[in-house]
């Protein structure tokens, strides 16, 4: 690993303007077969990890949970890792060819799905040569655009099983979204037939009731007010389950002064789920809801409950959840609303159930600083985590820039 990260520096230490374009285009290649090498090779440990139940000495319980906490990954991508992972045990010719750096990782995250227990089950049954489906595969990855490589497999899966039971349309459906830079969300889903009439029903009814003279907006964006609207119906109704002894809604953190100045005041709220916003947009948001009064300090009554009362109310539940934002367990991604609060020192033992006293903690890792580890507040406001052994719970420094 030291080789490499001298090689590494070496690399960056070239000048690149300097380069004829040609000298650059090859240089370009070679880097990409290094970067799927790598990738490979990423793989393959997140696999050995997975099988050694590494993740545990961290205190996460699988490698995909590892790799966004400790490696930074989006959720997609950490879970395209560890199931490219696991699938290239069973494909000895495509994970050849993704060591050699011949395949991409997209490619080899594409062949996957030939590979998973269910699928291979399936190949036994019907006596397909999975050996020779690999070596295929590995073929068409190594020298065919990515869009036909997805074609080839996807007609392979259909002919694994043309005549399966009708299935499960819960099993169909899939939801998911990433932030963007800004506070915005983008987002995929895929919704079997009935379901995906619902939805269109649903939207279609908002867009139609919405029509009016001088609407300039597009198709697109009709559909996209409408989806809001029912995210606004629905959470007016008060009738969506509770969440962690509250109710579903929308809050801001916004310093009084920000929100009674006359500015746009950009950046200075935050939304509960990590957005940034404007004073101007918290103020919108204020005008329709409710706004209250929340001091952090010790001698304020809304956040030191005292001990008579063991379990966190709404009040010091909102005032943790603006302080740590999710799990505080490090590596851990867990939302708030994922997250119980947990008492530093326990209420049984004197503890008071008050903000000082107060970590938000997701149902694993609150079990796991009940069984030996632990974590601490510092000073300046960071967390730091401890393993029963007392060694601390490190991520890897940022790179400097």
């Amino acid at each position: 690993m030291g080789e490499l990260q001298s090689a590494l520096d070496a690399l960056v230490a070239d000048d690149l303007p300097a380069a004829f374009p040609t000298h650059l285009l090859d240089r370009l290649g070679e880097l990409l077969v290094a970067a799927n090498r790598l990738a490979a090779e990423v793989a393959r440990t997140v696999r050995e990890c997975e099988r050694t139940g590494a993740a545990e000495l961290d205190g996460q319980k699988t490698m995909a949970s590892w790799l966004r906490g400790h490696g930074r990954l989006p959720a997609a991508a950490a879970s395209r890792v560890v199931h490219t992972g696991r699938a290239l045990e069973h494909l000895p010719v495509v994970a050849a060819a993704f060591a050699a750096g011949a395949v991409t990782a997209e490619a080899a995250a594409a062949i996957a799905p030939i590979a998973t227990p269910q699928n291979l089950v399936k190949a036994a049954a019907h006596g397909v040569d999975v050996a020779g489906v690999d070596a295929a595969l590995a073929g068409v990855a190594a020298g065919r655009p990515h869009a036909e490589l997805c074609q080839v497999v996807a007609h392979y899966l259909g002919r694994l099983d043309p005549d399966g039971p009708e299935p499960d349309p819960t099993e169909e459906r899939e939801l998911s979204w990433s932030r963007r830079s800004d506070g915005g969300l983008d987002g995929r889903f895929h919704l079997d037939p009935v379901a995906g009439d619902k939805f269109v029903a649903a939207v279609e009814s908002l867009v139609q009731a919405g029509r009016c003279s001088g609407d300039d907006r597009s198709r697109v964006q009709q559909q996209g007010d409408a989806l809001v609207q029912l995210s606004d119906n629905a959470l007016a109704s008060g009738q969506l389950p509770i969440t962690r002894t509250v109710k579903p809604h929308v809050f801001a953190r916004i310093d009084l002064d920000a929100l009674v100045a006359p500015s746009t005041g950009a950046g200075a709220g935050i939304t509960q789920y990590g957005t940034v916003i404007s004073a101007a947009r918290a103020r919108w948001l204020s005008c329709d809801g409710n706004v209250s009064r929340v001091v952090f300090g010790p001698d304020s009554a809304v956040l030191d409950l005292g001990r008579q009362h063991r379990v966190a109310d709404p009040y010091l539940r909102r005032a943790v959840e603006l302080r740590d934002g999710g799990c505080v367990f490090t590596g851990c991604d867990a939302p708030a609303w994922w997250c119980d609060v947990h008492h530093l020192v326990h209420w049984a033992f004197g503890g008071d159930t008050c903000q000082e006293n107060s970590a938000l903690l997701c149902e694993r890792h609150h079990t796991k600083v009940h069984h030996g580890f632990r974590v601490e507040r510092q000073p300046d406001g960071r967390w730091r985590t401890y393993r029963p052994d007392g060694t601390e719970i490190l991520i890897g420094e940022p790179i400097p820039v």
